[in-house]
């Protein structure tokens, strides 16, 4: 039985691939543990930790990381310690794989112990491009993987031009996407007023992350997205963001906006963003879960700034910058627009099983950790 260990840092990443453990936990040929770090040890970004001890998954180490100040230099201290913290908990643990999954810091330290420890490094939603610094992390992390599991056929073709070898670039679709549309999901009367919101008027989804290239201005870009969904009067159910540079300006934007109409949480359990991913007139704001899940509720995104450059998009996401004009017409334009036809390039909502069965199966030999250039 191959032994699979996730690293798991974020709300996001954890909710993305909850299905997809499961899966791996349950399949015949695996076994799972974790390594949690980051925002989920965080009481002040809902200690959701506690989500992973619920859903009965093992937690083999717990390393924590100072996320105040949230600046950069933070972000990038904190890649160190968890270097060092997760070559340790990997030699406990002498997973089989690790296991790792889109552009953040923590997963990055996640593949250089891994590389060095001589232990396979799976990645997921590598090859995909965004041209913020998620970008550069991303491919970095994918660089030192040696399995690939992509969301897309473009992604797979980018990084095999990169120089992965094909035999090891798998298209098993976004994990995100797992039984979206099986779920039976409250109608948007309950969603609004679970809320606070009043069911007669519309509602936006709003999550909004700091740019590390744009953190001094992040405050600026929460504000001008709450100022035109009031001017358009439309309901805010907002998200605080994430642990990195600029996120406190954001914050306190956020805590400062609050009043009737406009809902602030710290967190949503997943089942609770979806729902409410689903009701919502709109999401705003730079999530990815606004450019891979929202086309699958046909929900209409109003894509704010460059977190999310050059992704692969679905019809339903219109892209602006943080102006207020362009803020304006784009949010009237998807109140106008509707709900588009529930339709998703990022998969079938069959991912789990794939990459459970590639994470049993695929050769973990020599000749995969001897990795070199394909071109």
């Amino acid at each position: 039985m191959r032994k699979v260990c996730y690293i798991s840092g974020t709300r996001a990443d954890f909710g993305l691939m909850q299905s997809t453990l499961a899966v791996i936990r349950g399949h015949a040929d695996l076994s799972l543990s974790m390594i949690v770090t980051g925002m989920h040890l965080s009481p002040g970004h809902g200690h959701t930790v506690e989500e992973i001890e619920a859903a009965g998954l093992d937690i083999q180490a717990r390393v924590p990381v100072p996320l105040i100040p949230a600046t950069g230099a933070t972000m990038a201290r904190n890649i160190g310690t968890m270097v060092t913290a997760f070559t340790d908990a990997l030699e406990a643990i002498r997973p089989d794989i690790v296991l790792l999954l889109g552009d953040r810091g923590e997963m990055l330290a996640g593949a250089i112990a891994g590389l060095h420890l001589n232990i396979p490094v799976a990645h997921i939603h590598g090859g995909e491009l965004s041209g913020t610094v998620d970008e550069p992390v991303r491919h970095a992390i994918s660089r030192l993987s040696h399995l690939h599991f992509t969301a897309t056929e473009g992604s797979r073709d980018r990084l095999m031009r990169m120089g992965e070898a094909p035999s090891n670039v798998h298209v098993t679709g976004a994990p995100g996407l797992d039984g979206l549309t099986d779920l039976t999901l409250p109608n948007r009367t309950a969603i609004a007023q679970s809320h606070g919101l009043d069911p007669s008027r519309p509602f936006a989804l709003m999550v909004y992350h700091p740019v590390l290239q744009e953190a001094d201005a992040a405050a600026d870009h929460t504000r001008h997205i709450l100022e035109a969904l009031a001017r358009a009067a439309v309901q805010v159910l907002a998200l605080m963001p994430n642990a990195d540079a600029g996120a406190e300006g954001v914050r306190q934007v956020l805590k400062m906006q609050e009043r009737p109409g406009v809902v602030v949480k710290t967190h949503l359990a997943r089942p609770d963003f979806i729902a409410a991913m689903a009701a919502a007139d709109l999401m705003i704001g730079n999530s990815s879960a606004g450019i891979i899940e929202a086309a699958s509720f046909g929900t209409p995104v109003v894509n704010v700034g460059p977190r999310q450059n050059m992704r692969e998009r679905n019809a339903n996401v219109a892209d602006v910058d943080s102006s207020p004009v362009r803020l304006a017409e784009a949010i009237a334009a998807a109140l106008d627009q509707g709900r588009f036809p529930a339709q998703n390039i990022y998969g079938d909502g069959q991912a789990a099983k794939r990459i459970a069965d590639l994470l049993a199966s695929a050769p973990l030999g020599p000749t995969l950790m001897m990795k070199v250039n394909g071109y």
